[in-house]
């Protein structure tokens, strides 16, 4: 029996449309800069969010480590909020290849800064004991609140206070278009504050690999001798780049507008869920409280939930219906819709997780970490 993936959107696999273009692309060496499909994929990348410029790169981490090369010195620090996947999820490439820090601010429920804390948190460039302040970053869509997609209005007072203190905005727009479709705005509008904005081809958009960075010319630039340093140089990469290309086309021909049935997806999946014993929220940023799921929350394409069983035992018990979900921060589920999982597999998700409820019921919650279990 198949498994319905809900891991994550990066188990995407190609669409027949993206495997015939990734078959007939034109090639060339792209760290020549003749490689006309990554060529082409670039120009339309930064064209669609209203930038100059774009590079591709081979993931979203790529994409954001590029981002800080180019945009900081040595020394110098990012301010990005607690969760974000750049202070959390790549593994500090902030300090190990950049040479930066990162000032953390709280996460807000619904993924952003408390804006009076940002104003607040830039060093004072003339006293020698603190880092000089040179970067902002947030995360659109924001991970750890569930998804929230954060909005044009938004992102323009975070550039506003980030350009006051003479420092630019980043965007680790991984989800970005999840963001731009819940939001219904243009991608140029929702990317127009910010210096430079990452998204992932390689999530909901369904490509094999690969994001592209968008910016100014002058930024790509420096952005482009970033990605050689840190050995992204590819050659004959436009055999990927023809999949971006194809899920970047304008309407149902590419893989945009498509979002918004994953989107739909997920609520109905929140909605089922939060009728099941032993679902209950996930509490923190992900949903304030700790009490019942609220599908309300769930406005693109990630369900953040808890259960009242032993995690572990729980998802093992999904495997066995051939359901696959996966562990997230804080004692967290995750389930992820995306392209391959479809209307009517929410159904069969949605039986398989009340079969593993009731088969797990009475297990107990692993502790806490670094709280040992009692006998």
């Amino acid at each position: 029996m198949p498994f319905i993936d809900l891991r994550s959107d990066t188990v995407t696999h190609p669409t027949p449309a993206m495997r015939r273009a990734m078959y007939e692309a034109e090639l060339g060496d792209d760290v020549f800069g003749d490689d006309p499909t990554v060529n082409a994929l670039e120009a339309r990348a930064a064209r669609l969010l209203g930038k100059e410029a774009g590079l591709f790169v081979a993931s979203g981490t790529m994409g954001n480590l590029v981002s800080q090369l180019a945009h900081l010195g040595r020394g110098q620090e990012t301010i990005a909020t607690f969760q974000s996947h750049l202070a959390m999820d790549e593994q500090a490439g902030h300090a190990v290849v950049v040479g930066t820090s990162v000032r953390t601010l709280a996460d807000r429920p619904d993924g952003t800064f408390d804006l009076a804390e940002l104003d607040e948190s830039f060093r004072d460039p003339d006293d020698p004991h603190e880092p000089i302040s040179g970067l902002v970053a947030i995360e659109n869509t924001h991970g750890h609140s569930m998804g929230q997609p954060l909005t044009t209005a938004y992102t323009g007072q975070v550039a506003e206070i980030a350009h006051r203190h003479g420092v630019p905005l980043h965007v680790d727009g991984a989800r970005f278009f999840n963001a731009v479709v819940a939001l219904a705005v243009d991608p140029a509008e929702l990317a127009g504050p910010a210096d430079s904005v990452t998204f992932c081809l390689s999530k909901g958009l369904a490509c094999p690999i690969g994001s592209v960075v968008v910016g100014s010319r002058a930024f790509i630039a420096r952005a482009r001798r970033g990605r050689k340093l840190v050995g992204g140089g590819m050659r004959q990469v436009g055999v990927l780049a023809a999949a971006g290309l194809v899920a970047l086309r304008d309407g149902e021909a590419g893989m945009i507008q498509r979002l918004a049935e994953d989107h739909a997806n997920a609520r109905r999946l929140a909605e089922g869920l939060a009728g099941l014993d032993g679902v209950r929220s996930a509490g923190g940023t992900a949903q304030p409280g700790n009490g019942p799921l609220d599908p309300a929350r769930v406005t693109t394409n990630f369900v953040v939930f808890r259960v009242d069983r032993n995690r572990a035992a729980f998802l093992d018990a999904l495997r066995g219906r051939a359901v696959l979900m996966v562990e997230y921060p804080h004692g967290t589920v995750r389930a992820v819709t995306h392209y391959g999982v479809t209307a009517d597999d929410i159904e069969t998700i949605l039986a398989a997780t009340a079969a593993a409820l009731r088969e797990t019921a009475g297990s107990h919650p692993a502790p806490p970490a670094g709280v040992a279990a009692s006998a």
